[in-house]
């Protein structure tokens, strides 16, 4: 057995987490900040849902990317769905989703996503999906079709779409837009210097016009939103850039939350940040001119999706 390391506490590293030679924080020896620690999921509404949700052979994002509010989420009664599989065309480094060739080609899973909105009695669903990159339409058809299914099935309900980047073409973009979506979010992930290493195959101006371009079609209709994760080697100024960037691309929400490591495999935590340092970038981008911002360490873009919303989107309708 090798000798045990004691490690102080830092305000550079609050977590008090021993970082490798390179000033990465190693995955095994890892220990999450207090403020990271939530409860394990277990609870009965969270157990119907996974049942539920499983047996329609339906997936979600709470799943695929182990986020940490799976438990809270699914014991509100709310989830993220995510069509067109669970294989993904692109490699991020920080994402938990499996990457591979796709086959899922499941024309009724609209319906089936629909139908689950409807006996969860939702009155705002997220929908995302996976990079499908091998399709001649990126996956915008089904996008369309599960946003048309929703307003069918629960017309009561606010549909908010979370989608890739469309590799930046304008027609399946236009597709989406047309069905009205109550949000259009997009999220860039990272600052743009990152974008090499986190994001291989993607590029943060490419997924900023895609924003302008949701806004501009869809108008005061549609608003638009993004999102980022901090704990990847950005500076708090490479964060306030990128905040700008986003507004001079005409969004209107922004989240802003922790880079949580999945495994061994993946990007390492380069730091914890501080909740006082997500008060600070919740201030920057208020500042700069959002509508509405979440900035906290467990933030994710579509935790508590139906409260972050301009206000007067919230209680339209």
């Amino acid at each position: 057995m090798s000798d045990r390391v004691h490690v102080t506490r830092s305000r550079a590293r609050p977590g008090g987490v021993a970082a490798d030679g390179e000033g990465a924080v190693p995955f095994r020896r890892a220990r999450k900040p207090p403020w990271l620690k939530v409860p394990a999921p277990g609870g009965p509404t969270y157990r119907r849902l996974k049942a539920e949700i499983g047996g329609e052979g339906l997936h979600t994002v709470c799943e695929e990317a182990n986020c940490p509010n799976v438990g809270e989420c699914w014991e509100r009664g709310t989830a993220t769905f995510m069509i067109l599989g669970d294989v993904c065309t692109r490699r991020c480094g920080f994402c938990n989703v499996q990457t591979g060739v796709p086959t899922w080609n499941d024309p009724l899973e609209p319906l089936r996503v629909a139908n689950q909105v409807k006996r969860m009695g939702l009155r705002h669903a997220v929908v995302t999906s996976v990079d499908r990159d091998d399709l001649p339409d990126y996956g915008a058809g089904a996008f369309v079709a599960t946003i048309r299914s929703i307003r069918m099935q629960a017309p009561g309900c606010k549909v908010e779409v979370l989608t890739p980047d469309f590799r930046g073409q304008e027609m399946p973009l236009a597709r989406v837009i047309a069905e009205r979506p109550d949000v259009f979010n997009h999220n860039v992930e990272t600052v743009p210097r990152l974008y090499p290493k986190a994001r291989r195959g993607s590029q943060f101006l490419r997924s900023a016009r895609v924003l302008r371009m949701a806004k501009e079609i869809g108008g005061a209709e549609v608003v638009t939103k993004s999102g980022l994760m901090v704990g990847l080697g950005e500076s708090f100024e490479e964060m306030v850039e990128a905040f700008g960037l986003l507004r001079e691309h005409r969004v209107q929400v922004l989240t802003v939350g922790q880079y949580l490591r999945p495994t061994d495999d993946h990007l390492p935590v380069e730091r914890y940040w501080h909740p006082e340092e997500f008060e600070a970038l919740e201030r920057e981008a208020y500042a700069l001119g959002f509508e509405s911002v979440a900035s906290g360490p467990l933030v994710r873009s579509s935790y508590h999706a139906d409260q972050n919303l301009p206000e007067r989107v919230a209680v339209a309708g």
